[in-house]
């Protein structure tokens, strides 16, 4: 397939600025993969179409606040860091803006609490940057560091905790596993005591998110590696799910990438491990864990789009695209929600 066969139509006013007030308000459509049928419902009462005994699946990683501006010690220019992946306890893998002043050896201070070197330039222009703090790495982001939002949303996030899900711990990501973000701590409890049973992944989004398909056939499109780790406990509440006849639903493109990963890895079988994973699901594809899938609406041409075509069926998911789209849903990281059942 062609990546031209993901395009549709998107009106910018469509895309979602700001998140609502109220984390699961947002709207949710409900697609059936067998027969492509579709309703239009609220998140709240995702529970319409949960049953007891099914599983979510959620991915539990948290975001850096990993945008960061630096002033060069030398002639003081200021730079745009923004840092992608850990590569050793102090050295990170970083996007920088502009990358003419941001060489080899040029030396940053980031507002008296952090420094940091430029140590090499690897591929696409990534630098590879040392840093020193006197404290924790993390503590001094969440003190100067500004959440990495997509290139597409303009307006200032003014609570950087709405860019997190609310189970969010391990931190490690350089974007949001939105499909979490619409819910809530109450909506989590009435789905518990409806017996539905939650479990966590953990998969660190990486430079993967930003990176646009730039080739004409999507085979030919590399993805980029990102950690992941699947406990014991996560997969022990799968098996017994499915034991006992309950579904295994996926919160996000992401926690469907570490479960099938694991899976296509071990003969069919999941296994708790960490590790890297640089899947790239595409239809045609045989899914070997997934039962159902709630996820936002993805970029035009994207590898999400993709996925998501995938597991519900290409006709079924462009034909769900085009029906937000008529009915004026939000889209991409703070816009509305999809389930695929």
């Amino acid at each position: 397939m062609k990546k031209s066969d993901f395009y549709y139509d998107l009106p910018e006013e469509l895309i979602a600025q700001t998140p609502l007030e109220q984390r699961d308000s947002s709207r949710l459509l409900v697609l059936n993969k067998e027969n492509g049928s579709i309703e239009h419902s609220q998140f709240f009462d995702i529970l319409d179409y949960l049953n007891e005994g099914d599983l979510l699946v959620m991915n539990n990683s948290r975001v850096i606040p990993a945008r960061i501006f630096g002033k060069r010690t030398d002639t003081g220019a200021v730079v745009e860091f923004l840092l992608l992946k850990q590569v050793e306890n102090n050295k990170w893998e970083v996007l920088v803006k502009p990358g003419k002043k941001a060489r080899t050896g040029h030396k940053f201070d980031f507002s008296g609490i952090m420094q940091g070197e430029i140590e090499g330039i690897a591929e696409e222009g990534i630098r590879i940057v040392k840093f020193e703090s006197e404290e924790n790495i993390y503590s001094s982001l969440d003190k100067i560091g500004q959440m990495p939002l997509p290139p597409y949303i303009k307006e200032h996030l003014e609570d950087k905790e709405r860019y997190q899900t609310v189970y969010s711990d391990p931190v490690g990501s350089a974007a949001a596993p939105t499909a979490g973000l619409h819910f809530t701590e109450d909506l989590i409890e009435r789905i518990h005591n409806k017996g539905i049973k939650t479990a966590f992944v953990t998969l660190h989004v990486g430079l993967g998110t930003f990176r646009p398909v730039k080739e004409d056939e999507i085979t030919d499109h590399i993805m980029h590696s990102e950690f992941y780790e699947l406990p014991q406990e996560t997969v022990d509440l799968i098996e017994s799910t499915k034991a006992n006849g309950g579904r295994v639903i996926a919160v996000g493109t992401t926690t469907t990438r570490t479960l099938e990963s694991v899976a296509r890895d071990n003969n069919g079988k999941l296994v708790a491990c960490s590790g890297s994973t640089d899947i790239f699901i595409y239809p045609p594809y045989e899914f070997r864990v997934l039962d159902g899938l709630i996820t936002n609406f993805h970029l035009p041409e994207s590898t999400l789009v993709m996925l998501v075509s995938a597991f519900a069926g290409y006709d079924n998911t462009m034909n769900a695209y085009n029906e937000a789209v008529k009915e004026k849903y939000r889209f991409f990281s703070f816009g509305d929600s999809m389930i695929i059942i």
